[in-house]
């Protein structure tokens, strides 16, 4: 039931996406800024309540679902179940636009276009960038929101629903993301520091406690560490092999993130891409130590060549041929389940 309710949800998502500021979304946005002003004080046991219920509660929900449709209805109710969750967590499509506007705009040669297609994803002041860089930060921008997005969510539904989990592992992988996204935002806010609970007071009625948005971070980076490994593997073996794991061996440290630096640097030696340099901060990135942010000032990128517009094709193929490659483990693991 994994593979057929991961197939159709792709489809789905694929003839129907979810727009990316979606209800959904934006309801659980809700649900975690309405606990977190009403629980969060700053203090350690605070930080974490709040990111519990904020994230267990409804992955405990996609759970006990899961489950009593499967008593009460049978498999093919829960999976359609399971087909809805995955369709909720799944967001191939709510990235892919803007990499393929982006490509469009290069291929027609329209550098000021396509930079204005960057600067509207990510937010960010993309006017003087060159050519090869808005090229590059596409790329890196786009593998990272295939891992997040796709791979991610692929890797801990099929862990979940191995051991009777259902669905909720994918819910678990999308809402941490989401608060780690969420709290970061509301922290980027001009604000005031209270010194005795270290809250931060934003303008616009949204507040975070240090603690809580770094329990959210570190939280994410636990919770994705083995799904980025697992996708620079899978980079590595439907790309250049020994290229892919040398450079996740040698330059992941390179870049400001440790589980974004293993994606990046298997996909630059899966592809032989330069990726790094020069990072284009963004109110969604992740805080930076003085140590990666200085790494990151200095230019420091993989070896390989430099990105040009046709190694946008090759990352769509890399994409894809790593789907592929994921529905055809899963068949196998099926049929041996089956036939065993």
């Amino acid at each position: 039931m994994t593979l057929i309710s991961l197939l159709f949800a792709l489809l789905i998502e694929q003839l129907r996406p979810l727009k990316e500021d979606n209800w959904l979304e934006r309801m659980m946005v809700q649900w975690s800024r309405w606990v977190k002003d009403q629980l969060d004080a700053g203090q350690n046991h605070h930080a974490f309540l709040v990111w519990t219920l904020c994230v267990m509660v409804p992955a405990l929900f996609a759970f006990a679902m899961h489950w009593l449709l499967w008593s009460t209805l049978g498999w093919v109710v829960s999976g359609l179940w399971s087909i809805a969750i995955l369709y909720s967590t799944l967001g191939f499509r709510q990235f892919s636009h803007h990499f393929t506007q982006i490509k469009e705009s290069l291929e027609a040669g329209d550098e000021e276009k396509a930079r204005v297609h960057l600067a509207a994803w990510q937010k960010a002041d993309t006017s003087q960038l060159p050519k090869r860089e808005v090229i590059r930060l596409a790329i890196e921008y786009s593998v990272l929101a295939a891992h997040q997005h796709v791979f991610g969510v692929l890797f801990w539904f099929s862990i979940g629903a191995a051991v009777g989990l259902g669905p909720a592992a994918a819910v678990v992988y999308r809402m941490s993301h989401l608060m780690a996204r969420v709290f970061k935002e509301d922290s980027n806010h001009p604000s005031l520091q209270d010194s005795d609970h270290q809250i931060s007071a934003v303008s616009d009625g949204h507040w975070v406690s240090e603690t809580l948005e770094h329990l959210a971070y570190t939280a994410w980076g636990r919770i994705d560490w083995m799904s980025s490994r697992v996708t620079a593997l899978s980079f590595a073996i439907v790309g250049n092999f020994e290229d892919a794991i040398e450079s996740w061996r040698t330059h992941a440290s390179e870049f400001p993130q440790d589980n974004d630096g293993v994606v990046l640097a298997a996909t630059a030696g899966a592809l032989n891409l330069r990726l790094g340099g020069l990072a284009l901060l963004t109110p969604q990135a992740s805080s930076l130590d003085e140590s990666s942010e200085s790494a990151l000032k200095g230019g420091q990128s993989t070896p390989g060549k430099e990105a040009e517009t046709e190694h946008l094709r090759s990352v769509v193929g890399l994409v894809w041929r790593t789907v592929v490659m994921w529905f055809v483990l899963l068949s196998l693991l099926t049929m041996a389940r089956l036939l065993g």
